[in-house]
């Protein structure tokens, strides 16, 4: 990737800089963006921690796991010693005002150096009830009062409910304008998710068909394969639906539903994806067993090897009925998809690792085949495969070769390694602080649609906490999910449709 935007002088201020994020995920998109000559030759990096480490053992730190963390492998000693040299370590207690003080100054330090209009990026890689306390602790330092160019980069979980959410973002934004609020949510910076608006309104082919009079259903499958790992402290206050559906899954639901924007100004797209989430219908408590099932895994054996249940996992309650699996039917009441459902999956300890959409078409409106004809008849799809394989499969029907008119299903696969393998694909980090640096808020989730989203997810989330299950564990580890999940589709008619990514694979 060649830079051809030259982007201001940057400050970049990690809160939470000694943690995991930040050397796993945050030091490489920068170094990456550095390379790739995304950042300005004048740009520093302030970590702030609790902890008391040197700058030498700190950038060693970072060294290290940059090596096995970055796309890229490990760092070239020339290449990672000038971009290490802008970065230092501050121990510090960020909640008292001294800290913002040594920041001012050195802010404006750097400033005076490179004469110039300079960016001010405050990222919070800290647990969220540290949020309002820092926002506030910037505001009292007169470090938001730049409106154009200071920025506050917020990680998720933005609230853990509707309230909460409502009560963080009047905070917020009593200290920053919107436009200077950055609610990062990583999954949509990946290739794959943005190139569904490049898919979708890019080609004349396929919007004359992305509407009800075409397409019979919608499914999102979001799988994990692994646990919780050393996150049950976390969970056990989350969830799948605070970790995933209430941001993940439903942002994908607003770039596979939205209209087309008029252009790619931030506010225009953000518009639209908050049209989308006004328009699906509410579920009302009483009918949320109607439209949405829960699971927990139990122990099971993945890979050949055995594995825990959830309630054996650390700092998991023995008897937690936190749900570690969600699957929900959602109908959006507008012109262009009443009556057509979407159906949305994600769990832990799923059978594969996969983020895949569904979209399957509506079938001919008359067969003129004969019966013997359509054995193999498949419905049309359209598989968009957002990881770990990376691509857009198009299945058709076509006549099989032979002396006998006989339909079979085939594909056409676009696959994003074969097409681009030369060119490396930029984490999904790497693209949004670049956005974030640019000032770009395009993929970065407004108050009203945070709002919209915890809305809709509400009376699922309120139902679930106030009636527990009496069932869980109720999927094994290495299964596709509990078989309430199946039923919630199957009443419909329909089945769940995960494809492999290969080559000329059929089901």
């Amino acid at each position: 990737m060649d830079a051809t935007v030259k982007t201001n002088p940057t400050v970049i201020t990690i809160f939470g800089g000694s943690g995991d994020l930040t050397k796993r995920k945050l030091i490489p998109a920068l170094y990456n963006l550095y390379l790739d000559h995304w950042l300005n030759k004048d740009f520093r990096i302030i970590c702030t921690g609790r902890s008391a480490i040197s700058d030498e053992v700190f950038i060693k730190g970072l060294k290290e796991a940059l090596d096995q963390f970055s796309r890229r492998g490990k760092a070239k000693k020339n290449e990672w010693e000038a971009f290490a040299k802008n970065i230092e370590y501050q121990r510090a207690d960020f909640t008292q005002p001294a800290f913002y003080n040594f920041l001012n100054k050195e802010i404006k330090t750097f400033t005076d150096r490179v004469d110039c209009a300079v960016n001010k990026i405050f990222y919070l890689a800290v647990p969220p009830q540290f949020f309002e306390t820092i926002a506030s602790r910037i505001g009292e330092a007169g470090l938001a009062a730049d409106r154009v160019h200071s920025r506050l980069v917020i990680e998720k979980p933005f609230g853990v409910d509707l309230e909460s959410a409502k009560k963080l973002n009047k905070s917020l934004l009593s200290i920053f304008d919107e436009t200077q609020l950055y609610r990062i949510d990583h999954y949509l910076g990946k290739e794959t998710v943005q190139n569904i608006l490049a898919f979708r309104f890019a080609n004349a082919l396929f919007e004359p068909t992305w509407n009800r009079n075409y397409i019979d259903h919608i499914q999102i499958t979001v799988a994990e394969k692994i646990g919780i790992e050393d996150r049950g402290g976390y969970y056990e206050q989350s969830g799948i639906i605070r970790d995933m559906i209430q941001n993940h899954l439903l942002q994908l639901v607003c770039l596979i539903a939205m209209e087309p924007p008029v252009s790619f100004n931030a506010n225009e797209v953000r518009n639209k994806k908050v049209d989308v989430l006004h328009a699906i219908r509410k579920i009302k408590r009483e009918e949320v067993h109607d439209f949405a099932v829960r699971g927990q895994y139990s122990e099971g054996w993945m890979e050949g090897e055995k594995v825990k249940g959830y309630t054996d996992e650390k700092d998991v309650a023995p008897n937690s009925t936190t749900p570690t699996f969600a699957a929900i039917k959602f109908y959006i009441d507008n012109w262009r998809w009443s009556g057509v459902p979407f159906y949305i999956r994600s769990g832990k300890r799923m059978q594969q690792a996969i983020s895949v959409i569904t979209i399957e078409f509506k079938p001919v409106p008359h067969q003129s085949f004969p019966a013997e004809a359509l054995d193999n008849w498949q419905p049309n799809r359209m598989v968009l495969n957002l990881q770990p394989d990376m691509g857009i499969r198009v299945r058709f029907q076509a006549k099989k070769p032979g002396l006998q008119m006989e339909l079979n299903p085939v594909d056409m696969l676009f696959n994003y390694n074969d097409t681009y393998a030369s060119t490396g694909t930029p984490e999904g980090y790497e693209t949004l602080l670049l956005d974030v640096i640019e000032g770009d808020a395009t993929l970065f989730m407004r108050a009203d649609q945070v709002e919209a989203a915890w809305e809709l997810i509400m009376p699922v989330l309120s139902t679930w906490e106030a009636n527990p299950s009496v069932n869980f564990p109720n999927y094994t580890a290495g299964s596709y999910g509990p078989e309430s999940a199946e039923a919630l589709i199957a009443k419909d008619g329909h089945n769940w449709i995960v494809m492999p990514f290969e080559k000329n694979h059929h089901e």
